[in-house]
């Protein structure tokens, strides 16, 4: 058994139960053992899964072009602030992982936007000190512009910097724990499922839901599909994922909200063909059948509701200027960098056959989604 299956045992044997969220929190963040703090590589070829950053450099280049076109339309260019009032400007990330994403966009930016690089601060929200070390190895020589914040409440407020910021999530919210809730045709009510000990295994187990409805606007177009849902019928909700986006809009100010992830919208995730959710577990690039076996060593991803979380930030004073598929969001930079190749930089071949991967609707074109979010001034 593994030490992550040990330390969900003994929280069942504590509390007879567990919801879904809190074993995918266990299984994925325990600072001990959790999947995140895995020593090994996760991510890319000889990995679990694939992302856009393992595609190579393009992906951080083009959001670097993109970023300092954001900064150029809300504040006025560090270059022509003079050099005695330089606009300050900052990135934020969360989920950084190993830093390359990081990297590619920095190197990017201080290859061809230098003057905004010298006032760029790149803060990291990174909670774990063993991802923190991977980071700053990563980003050594950056070392004069890459601060990190251990908590989004450890973050300068908002108008502590004169210029503009930019938070965003590359693949954050999808790895957020999910309660995982299913549709009972015989009863007409929602239940969650949750975790038990079947011996020495973990197994599922029917938890109450105290009004047996799901909450929020899922909750309202569910209920408005009662009569067609199938018996069994699962959705999964992240409040972890709600809570983050609204607390990351408030530590916005001027500046732009961003979130590049699997997802769909409300309607989409309660369509007839997703009536098993949409959770799954990866390890080897291999799909696992079994979301409980060997918790720590196997990475474990929802698909983000993204009507949920566009609404939160709305909710927060946001307007929402661009909700597209990664496929016509990169196309779209790319099309700019295309009229102007100077301010880019050489499109070279590989170039060509990352952008290829990026945008193919068979590759990471249409599975991955990108909203963007700013506070109207």
């Amino acid at each position: 058994m593994s030490e992550a299956f040990e330390i969900i045992a003994a929280e069942i044997a504590d509390k007879r139960a567990i919801s879904f969220a809190r074993f995918m929190e266990l299984a994925l963040y325990c600072p001990d053992c959790g999947y995140y703090e895995a020593e090994k590589d996760t991510v890319g070829r000889r990995g679990d899964y694939y992302t856009s950053v393992s595609v190579g450099s393009l992906f951080g280049e083009l959001l670097g072009f993109q970023f300092a076109a954001w900064f150029e339309q809300i504040s006025p260019s560090p270059a022509r602030s003079g050099p005695t009032s330089p606009a300050r400007c900052q990135i934020l990330e969360a989920g950084a992982h190993q830093g390359h994403l990081a990297r590619d966009i920095l190197c990017w930016l201080g290859n061809h936007r230098a003057a905004l690089f010298r006032n760029l601060e790149y803060w990291i929200i990174e909670p774990s000190r063993r991802r923190r070390q991977w980071q700053q190895d990563t980003l050594a020589q950056f070392s004069n512009n890459v601060r990190w914040a251990a908590a989004s409440s450890d973050l300068p407020p908002p108008g502590a910097s004169d210029g503009p910021r930019i938070i965003f999530a590359n693949e954050l919210l999808d790895a957020m724990p999910v309660h995982r809730f299913a549709w009972d045709a015989r009863t007409g009510s929602w239940f969650e499922w949750g975790i038990m000990l079947n011996g020495n295994q973990l197994a599922w187990t029917r938890l109450p839901l105290p009004d047996r409805t799901l909450p929020g606007a899922v909750g309202e177009l569910a209920a408005d599909l009662s009569n067609v849902l199938p018996d069994g019928f699962v959705v999964e909700c992240s409040p972890a994922a709600e809570n983050w986006w609204r607390s990351a809009a408030t530590l916005l100010g001027r500046g732009k909200l961003l979130a590049l992830d699997y997802g769909l919208t409300t309607h989409e995730l309660l369509a007839p063909e997703r009536k098993e959710g949409t959770l799954r577990a990866y390890r080897a690039h291999q799909f696992e059948h079994d979301l409980l076996a060997v918790p720590g060593k196997q990475d474990i991803t929802a698909h983000v509701d993204f009507s949920v979380i566009r609404a939160a930030g709305e909710a927060a004073g946001l307007t929402t200027e661009c909700f597209a598929t990664q496929e016509n969001f990169l196309t779209g930079i790319a099309g700019r960098v295309w009229e102007n190749p100077a301010a880019f930089g050489h499109w070279t071949s590989g170039r060509t056959r990352q952008f290829q991967t990026l945008t193919h609707p068979n590759h990471l074109g249409r599975c991955f989604r990108v909203l963007v979010q700013h506070r109207p001034n």
